[in-house]
This record gives C-alpha cells, sequence and structure tokens, in this order.
C-alpha cells in the first residue's frame, strides 16, 4: 500500500511540475507582451508574431515535459524522506538553466530566430518560482500531517549498541520525516534507548509476522556482524524494505559513492562533491563571475585602503604570505598590510590588541577591508569565495599531526570565508572544532549552502580575521 501511495504521489509531483512550468512560460509571454515597455518603434515586432505563432506554444509545452523528464533523471521525484528541500530546489534551478537552452535550441530548429530573451528569462523565473513553491507548501503539508500522526513510516530497529542510539538520536532530531521506531531488537534491553524492547535476534521473523512495519533498520555492532545473514534472510523472506547504519558511520563521508569490481563493492570514504566535474565545474565559474563583479564593486575603496596603507606606516601596499592550498600546493595570498612589518609574520598569531597593527589597520582589519585583494586570489584559481580557511605551511605541518582528517580540507580550494567562519571560529579558537566544520561543508556542498554563507558573511557578518600573520 505504502509503495502504491509513493508512486501515486510521485505522478502527481510529475503533472503538477509540468503544469507550473507550462503555466509559468504562459504567463511570461502574457506580462512581456501586455506590461513590459518597448523602446524599439512600433512595438514588439516580431517577437510578439512569434508569441502567437502555435510552434512557439508547442515548444513552451515540449520544453516543460523535457524539464519533467530530467527532473526524473536526476532524482527530484525520489521517494526517500532524507533528500532535502534546498538539495532538491538546487537541482531544480540549475535544469531550469539547463532548460532555457534546450528551448532555445527548439526555438531555433522550428525556425523561430525572433524570441523574446525577456520572455525566456520571465519564463525561467516563474516556472523555477512556481516548481519550489509548490515544493515548500507541499513540505508544509506532509509535516502538518505527520504531526497529527499520518503518513508515518514504521521501522523496526535492529540492534542495541552504539549505532543504533545514533540513529534514534539523528530521528530524534529530525522529527518531521516522519520516521517512528516501534521497537527494537538485541541481544540484551538497553533500556536507555527509549524505545520498546521486543526480544532478542532470534525473534526477528516473529515479530515481522506480527507487525506491520514499513522497513528494517540494522544498526548492529562490529562483534555482531556474524548475524547479518540471519537478518537479511528474514526481511527478505517477510519482503520489508532494508537500511543498514554501518558500525563505521564515523568513518564515512556524508554522501559515500560505491564502486563495483566485479563482485566487490567498494565504498569511497574521501570522495568529495567537487570529485564530481560538474559540480567543480559550477563552483569555479560561480568564483570567476563572482570575484569579477565584486572586483569591479570594491574598486573604489581598495583604492582608498591603498592609500591609507601607504601613509600609515613604511612597507609595501600589499601583503603575500604563503598559505597552503587546493592538494597541498602552496599559493601567495593577498592582503591589505595591516601590520608593521615584522619577523613573526611567517607564524605569529595576530590578536585583536595586538601591538604590532597600526592605527589604520586596526580599522580596515575591523571591517575586514584587508581581506579585498584576496578576490583577485579567488580569479587567478589559488582561492574559492567559500570553503576551508588557508593556514600557513608552519601551522599545517603542526597541525596535521595533532588533529585527524586535518589535511582533507586541502581536498578543495580553500576560501575567503567559510562554514566555519560564520559560526564564530575564527582567529585563535579551537583548530579541531574548526576542522570539524570545514569537513562538514566539504561532505555537504551546494550552490544553496555557498550563497547562504556568503549572505551571512555579508549581512550577519564579516570576513574573516584569522590569519597568524605579520
Amino acid at each position: 500500500m505504502l509503495e502504491k501511495n509513493q508512486r501515486f504521489k510521485s505522478l502527481l509531483y510529475v503533472l503538477a511540475d509540468a503544469a507550473l512550468l507550462f503555466i509559468g512560460f504562459l504567463l511570461a509571454n502574457y506580462i512581456r507582451f501586455n506590461y513590459v515597455r518597448y523602446f524599439e518603434p512600433g512595438g514588439a515586432g516580431p517577437a510578439l508574431a512569434v508569441a502567437r505563432d502555435p510552434r512557439n506554444i508547442i515548444a513552451g509545452l515540449a520544453t516543460s515535459l523535457v524539464l519533467v523528464l530530467i527532473y526524473w533523471v536526476a532524482g527530484i521525484y525520489s521517494t526517500t524522506r532524507l533528500r532535502g528541500l534546498a538539495e532538491r530546489c538546487t537541482k531544480i534551478a540549475a535544469i531550469n538553466a539547463a532548460g532555457l537552452l534546450i528551448f532555445i535550441g527548439a526555438l531555433y530548429l522550428m525556425h523561430l530566430d525572433d524570441y523574446s530573451r525577456i520572455v525566456l528569462a520571465l519564463f525561467y523565473i516563474l516556472g523555477t518560482a512556481g516548481v519550489v513553491i509548490e515544493r515548500m507548501i507541499l513540505r508544509w503539508v506532509d509535516r502538518a500531517r505527520r504531526r497529527k500522526g499520518l503518513g508515518l513510516r514504521h521501522i523496526l530497529l535492529v540492534g542495541g549498541g552504539k549505532s543504533a542510539a545514533l540513529y534514534l538520536r539523528a530521528l530524534e532530531h529530525n522529527p518531521y520525516y516522519g520516521f517512528v521506531v516501534d521497537g527494537y531488537l538485541a541481544g540484551i534491553e538497553e533500556p536507555g534507548l527509549g524505545v520498546r524492547y521486543m526480544g532478542s535476534y532470534d525473534a526477528l521473523s516473529a515479530r515481522l509476522d506480527e507487525i506491520a512495519v514499513d522497513e528494517v533498520v540494522v544498526a548492529l555492532e562490529a562483534d555482531e556482524i556474524e548475524l547479518l545473514p540471519h537478518v537479511f534472510a528474514a526481511c527478505d523472506k517477510n519482503g520489508v524494505r532494508i537500511t543498514m547504519v554501518p558500525f563505521y558511520s564515523d568513518y564515512l563521508p556524508a554522501r559515500p559513492t560505491i564502486d563495483v569490481l566485479d563482485e566487490c563493492k567498494l565504498i569511497n570514504v574521501r570522495q568529495t562533491p567537487f570529485d564530481n566535474l560538474l559540480n567543480a565545474a559550477v563552483k569555479r565559474g560561480l568564483d570567476i563571475i563572482g570575484s569579477l563583479i565584486l572586483i569591479i564593486l570594491t574598486s573604489p575603496v581598495m583604492l582608498v585602503t591603498a592609500i591609507g596603507v601607504k601613509l600609515s606606516s613604511p612597507g609595501p601596499v600589499i601583503f603575500r604570505q604563503e598559505r597552503i592550498g587546493l592538494n597541498k600546493k602552496p599559493f601567495m595570498m593577498y592582503k591589505f598590510r595591516s601590520m608593521r612589518v615584522n619577523v613573526q609574520q611567517e607564524t605569529g598569531w595576530s590578536t585583536d590588541c595586538d601591538p604590532r597593527k597600526t592605527h589604520f589597520g586596526s580599522f580596515i582589519r575591523k571591517f575586514s577591508l584587508d581581506e579585498l585583494p584576496q578576490f583577485f586570489n579567488v580569479l587567478k584559481g589559488d582561492m574559492s569565495l567559500v570553503g576551508p580557511r588557508p593556514e600557513v605551511p608552519y601551522h599545517v605541518e603542526h597541525f596535521k599531526e595533532e588533529i585527524p582528517r586535518y589535511l582533507v580540507r586541502q581536498q578543495v580550494r580553500p576560501g575567503c570565508t567559510g562554514w566555519a567562519q560564520i559560526h564564530g571560529l575564527r582567529g585563535d579558537t579551537d583548530i579541531a572544532e574548526r576542522i570539524r566544520y570545514d569537513i562538514w561543508y566539504i561532505e555537504n556542498w551546494t550552490v544553496a549552502l555557498d550563497i547562504k554563507i556568503i549572505f551571512r558573511t555579508v549581512f550577519g557578518g564579516k570576513m574573516v580575521n584569522d590569519e597568524k600573520l605579520q
């Protein structure tokens, strides 16, 4: 019954998305040719004729259907409850952007060369907004139903150790997913788990016959691994879905991938989203466009700052310091000099009351103006707008011996700001905690996450002054 409901729900999503996209296309044409003024004499000219051409409507309908098909292939309609709204919406926005190119190609093949670019822009905005708002509304409806006890997914947990406790704690932190653990099986009862004990592992087959569950979550410990064949056989006999919580979960990334070598399955435990060429290209493209825009917008500020640095104390305007970047390769990071030239500039930590700072240096550091030249590092490809902050070689060699997984952060370009920094982990703060935030960012990266970090940096904080320099 659950599977039938999920398929029906997915079909409704498909129909609703196709309808919203096509309505967005019609609205784009209507707004363009009824409310947007034209500067060319005689009104819309050939573009209006194109909008009224039946072939244009067919192209819009075809594009809407193609977009929905791509949604399906990209997993937008997958039935898993664990894929977040932000991830799906980011994919939808990216697919719709590609859909514009498909639409332009369709118009070209149908010899409709005088189409309106404003219509295309409005189509993208209205279509994407419609589909995203639809998902936000349906998500709110789903959560409201689950709070009333409707649409819940019933779970039987197999295991009573650390992995089982980890799973139950995750469900407690995310109740809106609608998972309910009816009970658990374990060698002995563990009262601290907070759910009903339903017997030992030998009782699995009997419990599956007695109660209706949607899924069995297997959370066995390393010393219980020999029970797996029995658990799988009992679940397969009853036709119940199985999900596993591996006992080595602490070592897995947020989104592990699996390769198949003959009959051997290989789990990639250090793969990042940036190993995907499309993700890497998207992030680099955003860095290039973003850094160019920021350099242009901040150029007057940089000019005034450069003059102030030159007049404040002897020494160069730009401070250059070696940092460790992508794949542990060194690069020169640029900053406006905020301190007097000194002998500790390669290893010394800076503090809020550092006597080495000039008065003007204190001012520009307060407002993070000293960081502005790093936009040129981003444009060059040494850095990204968002990522872990780069460290000097001296501290990299020191920290990699003391902090587990420290060098995982070198698998991506360092950033002007980052997930750790917007959570207050800047300057002389706990390095281990900062690395934990950096690795979370690397494993969970999305375009939406980068936008969120940039937004919070601009409006909720400042660019980072965590430098061990000068």
